[in-house]
Formats: C-alpha cells, structure tokens, sequence
C-alpha cells in the first residue's frame, strides 16, 4: 500500500496530505488536538514525561469529540478508537500509567520520542501499546539522523516515521541535519535496506506552511507535523507573552539558537545529554531569577524579558493567530495550489 493510502486507511477521517500538530509540551491541549483531527488533520496531546494528568485529558478528549464534527464522532463511536493521538517522552513518561490509559482510550496513534537507548527503551512501549489496542493504535517514532531511523524501523517495525530536522523548535538532537537532506537520504537508506519501503514519512522541522508542505512531498514525505505554526492557534494553551513573541519573532535562523538553559532554570534535568532545546535567545540566569520572571506574567517574554520562548526556525513566518482547523486547511490547499502550478510549469 502506497505510503499515503496507508494514512488515509488508518485515519479515515484525514485529509491527503496530511497535516498532524506536534505533541507540544504544556501547550498541545486535547482541545488543540480534537480542533486539528476535526478540521482533517491528525492532533496530538501532549502526554510528555509526567502523564499524572494523561487520563483526565483524554477523558476531555472524549467530551470534545462529542460535541465535534459528524465524521470525528462516527469515527469514535464505530470503531472506538478515539481520533487523535498522544505523544510521550519516553525518557521520563512512566509506561505502565500511560499503557492503562492507551488500553481505556485507545487513541489512533502514539507518538514515540526521546528515550535515553535507542531502541531498547522503545521496544516495551511498542510491544505494549500493540498488545492492550490490538494494534489499532498506531506507533509514530520521532527520529532525527539516518541511523536513528534503520534503527527504530528494523527493531519496532514502526508504523510512521517522524523525520525531524534541525529547524525544529523545542527539544531535538545536539547534530542533526536539515530535512532538506535528512528526508531523501532516510528514505533512500530505508529503500536500499528494503526496509518496510512503504512507511509513511512524517517531515517536521521549520514547516510552517503549504510551502514547507510542498517542500517536504517532493523530499519524499507523506505529511508533515508542525509545532511552531500551531503555537499562534487559537487552542493552544499558551501564555499571552509567549504567544505574542512568536508573532514578533524574525529571521528565525538568528533569533533563535540551540541551548539546554530553559531545562536548567526549570529544573528538568533528565534530557538523554544527545538532546537540546531550540527557543528564542536569553541570558542565562539562575533559577531564582527565573522564577521572579515568571511573576511578570506576559511580560516576563520578549525583547527585554527573560523567559525563553520554544519555537522553530520558522517562527519568522507566522505573522497572524488563527484557529487551528484554519491554519490546517490553509496549508493543505496552498501546498496542493504549489503542486499543481509546478505540474503546470
């Protein structure tokens, strides 16, 4: 089955090509999530690496979808699989409370990143997820070199590949490559192995729209997943600041920068050291002085504050807040409308 079609089977309810939005750390909510798979596309929750809270919003989840779209409701309620999925960071999420809410919610996929042994650290996560869903929950591994994806695809025989480059926004690896490269040459590394040549590529990593879209299709990829687009949507749970400062930020090749600070002052210290964090420049300061910052409130972010701000190299290129069905429609048709005027040419 051609990589695209196998996303359309899994996912009925979703748009070709397809747009799916990052799991992002405190800010993808299920109402972000619910608003992206309703508008055609595939939304994650963010479970990250403390899922005290992952059954509540799944639970939230489940009333949102209710009070959704037609297509999103049938969906559920025909096959009881709940269409949006849920991201962890595997170095820190605790697999045994997060398997308990897989097996009761069963989301359509899950989102697989940043365990400290590549694989082994994945395999149980896999094996697990598959066993409680009768792998009806689908296994998306985030990966960010060629090797990390031989890897993970001979070892989990993952379902969907995250391909992310080194424009992304928040955590990713210290050296990595842009997508530009990383996409082809993970594909290509995958055919000559004749490694499960039919697995859809996800391209992530300073896409933020139908340009980025386009781009990554001709790279090889069967969609794309974007975080920093999504940080200027109406759902996202973010701060007032944090948000404007993504709407101020330009040049996103110098405005932001590689650094693992925010992590320090915020006391969240298990990151694999493999690792880093990309956001908006700040001094670095101690965690007292952080903490004082946080008080500002939305002033605590910007040119004079600061609190960092996670985003991608694309921030540069999102100049407006729109909501999230919006922002996935928008990018569908302008990559299609490239496409064809490519074609045309």
């Amino acid at each position: 089955m051609p990589p695209s079609s196998a996303l359309r089977s899994a996912y009925p309810w979703t748009k070709t090509p397809l747009v799916a939005s990052a799991p992002m750390l405190n800010i993808a909510s299920a109402l972000l999530a619910v608003s992206v798979s309703a508008a055609g596309g595939l939304g994650f929750l963010a479970g990250g690496f403390d899922v005290s809270n992952l059954e509540d919003n799944l639970k939230e989840a489940v009333q949102l979808i209710k009070q959704s779209n037609l297509t999103l409701q049938q969906t559920h309620t025909s096959t009881g699989i709940l269409p949006i999925g849920v991201g962890f960071l595997n170095w820190g999420a605790d697999l045994t409370k997060s398997i308990a809410a897989i097996e009761k919610y069963r989301p359509c996929a899950v989102w697989l990143f940043g365990p400290k042994v590549i694989p082994d650290d994945l395999r149980p996560w896999a094996e697990q997820v598959r066993n409680v869903t009768d792998s009806s929950t689908k296994i998306w591994v985030q990966v960010g070199t060629v090797s990390e994806a031989i890897c993970v695809t001979e070892a989990l025989d993952a379902d969907v590949l995250v391909i992310q480059g080194s424009d992304a926004g928040g955590h990713g690896l210290v050296h990595s490559a842009s997508i530009i490269t990383l996409l082809p040459e993970v594909k290509d590394a995958l055919a000559a192995r004749r490694l499960k040549h039919d697995i859809p590529l996800i391209g992530a990593g300073g896409i933020v729209d139908g340009r980025g879209m386009a781009a990554s299709l001709a790279l090889g990829a069967s969609g794309v997943a974007m975080g920093t687009r999504f940080l200027a949507s109406t759902e996202a749970t973010i701060a007032r600041g944090y948000q404007d400062e993504v709407l101020r930020a330009s040049d996103g090749g110098v405005s932001t920068v590689r650094s693992t600070v925010y992590d320090r002052v915020r006391g969240i210290l298990s990151w694999p050291v493999r690792y880093d964090g990309q956001g908006g420049t700040s001094d670095e300061e101690n965690r007292a002085l952080y903490e004082e910052e946080l008080k500002k409130g939305d002033s605590g972010w910007g040119q004079t504050g600061r609190l960092t701000t996670y985003a991608g190299t694309g921030v540069g290129l999102v100049k407006e807040t729109l909501p999230a069905g919006t922002i996935v429609s928008n990018t569908i048709q302008e990559a299609k409308n490239i496409l064809q005027h490519i074609v045309d040419v």
